[in-house]
Formats: C-alpha cells, sequence, structure tokens
C-alpha cells in the first residue's frame, strides 16, 4: 500500500483544518518544504498536497509554495485544489468540485492524461461536498462512485469529512465497503490516526492512506507507518 504524508497549504503556510472547517486551522510551519523533507527523510516516496484556497476558488492559489516543495523532494506528488495542468514535477492531478460539476472536462482530461488524473471524493452525510468541503452538492457518494468507474477514473482519494482532523481513527467500515464494491485504486483519507489504522486499511487491499494531523501532532511515527504500509 502507498503511503502519503499531506501538506495542506494556506497563504503559502503548512496548515491542518479541523472537519473541513476554514474558521478552525491551525498552522504548523511558513516553511512547508522543510516538513517534506522531513517526509523523505522518514522514507516517504509520496506525498499529497492540498491548495486549500484552490479548492475554493477553482484556481491556483499557492504555486509559489508547492514548486519550492517540488523542488525540495524527489517524492511524487499528487496535487489538488484548483490545479487543472500537470505542471512540471506534479505526477497526479487531483480534481474534486470540476469532477462533480463538469463532466465533460473531467472525460476530456482523462483523454488527455489518463492515469495522472485522479478524482476527490469528500464525503458529507452521504453525499459529495465540493469548494473546499464549503458546499454539499446534490450527488450521493454511492451514485458518484459508480460514475467515476464507469468514466474509467482509476484512483479515487475518498475522505470521510467527519471524521478529517479529529484523530478518531479513519472510517474503516467505508473504505472496506467501497474496496469490495469498486473495481478503483481507493485512497483513503481522514482520521488515518494510527498504525493500526494504516495495518487494516492494508489488509483490505487499499491502493493507498493519507497521514494528515496525526503526523503533525506526533501521534504517528511516519517512519514506521511507511514500514507498516509497505
Amino acid at each position: 500500500m502507498e503511503l502519503y504524508p499531506a501538506i495542506d497549504l494556506y497563504q503559502g503556510k503548512a496548515v491542518r483544518l479541523f472537519r473541513g472547517d476554514y474558521d478552525n486551522m491551525t498552522v504548523y510551519s511558513h516553511c512547508p518544504e522543510e516538513i517534506a523533507r522531513d517526509f523523505a527523510a522518514a522514507g516517504a516516496e509520496r506525498i499529497h498536497l492540498v491548495d486549500l484556497e484552490g479548492a475554493k476558488s477553482g484556481r491556483p492559489e499557492n504555486l509559489a509554495a508547492i514548486s519550492k516543495i517540488l523542488a525540495a523532494t524527489s517524492a511524487k506528488a499528487q496535487v489538488g485544489g484548483g490545479i487543472r495542468d500537470l505542471d512540471s514535477g506534479i505526477s497526479r492531478v487531483i480534481l474534486g468540485t470540476a469532477a462533480v460539476t463538469d463532466l465533460g472536462f473531467l472525460e476530456a482530461a482523462l483523454s488527455r492524461y489518463g492515469e495522472a488524473i485522479a478524482v476527490g471524493v469528500d464525503i458529507k452525510d452521504g453525499f459529495v461536498a465540493i469548494k473546499g468541503w464549503t458546499e454539499t452538492s446534490t450527488q450521493s457518494a454511492e451514485g458518484f462512485f459508480g460514475k467515476m468507474e464507469a468514466m474509467g477514473v482509476k484512483t479515487v482519494i475518498c475522505t470521510d469529512i467527519s471524521r478529517d482532523g479529529a484523530m478518531a481513527g479513519t472510517n474503516r467500515e467505508l473504505y472496506r465497503q467501497l474496496a469490495q464494491r469498486y473495481r478503483l485504486d481507493l485512497i483513503a483519507s481522514g482520521g488515518v490516526s494510527s498504525l493500526e489504522d494504516v495495518a487494516a486499511l492494508k489488509e483490505m487491499g487499499l491502493h493507498g492512506a493519507i497521514i494528515g494531523k496525526a503526523y503533525y501532532i506526533g501521534a504517528l511515527d511516519l517512519k514506521q507507518a511507511v514500514e507498516v504500509a509497505r
């Protein structure tokens, strides 16, 4: 299983939100590229980057910070939050709101970039959230997963917003059901807070898992988590 330590960016800083609440934000570093170097030192070969401002506006807002991070590490980076093109150094683009509101754009992106496109499915009360989690669409999560599979999407990053940043453990039952139902490379996000979570997701056969707050508060040793995932 692939492990993705995460850096969420806001005004060029590394931050974490609590359950997607922009008014409940903790700043962890003014130099996110240093965190990326720490990830690499722990053995992480991949990294998950989110432009939080870009997720709301629909256009990149933290490109300077992203460029510094990409220059600081050789890790493969998947990037979401207003990103629309595979710029130099980005291995995979994550489409969130655009995948929900503009299927034509998603189809064109898949045709052009193929497996370098991932779709982010952020679940709130059974529905897909959009615009940086500030709005909830009318699209049910279950129906959306089926639609993505039918369109030929390979990788889906699924976040249970209720677990994100809450340090209450990941929603194992949700991911177990999704892994059994859909033929997708599923990456779990939200609430992955222990080595037991990592081991459980690996046992389910998930493609990957994202580590966020647990790393920043020292609740999970990234080097050990990488070893468990492997």
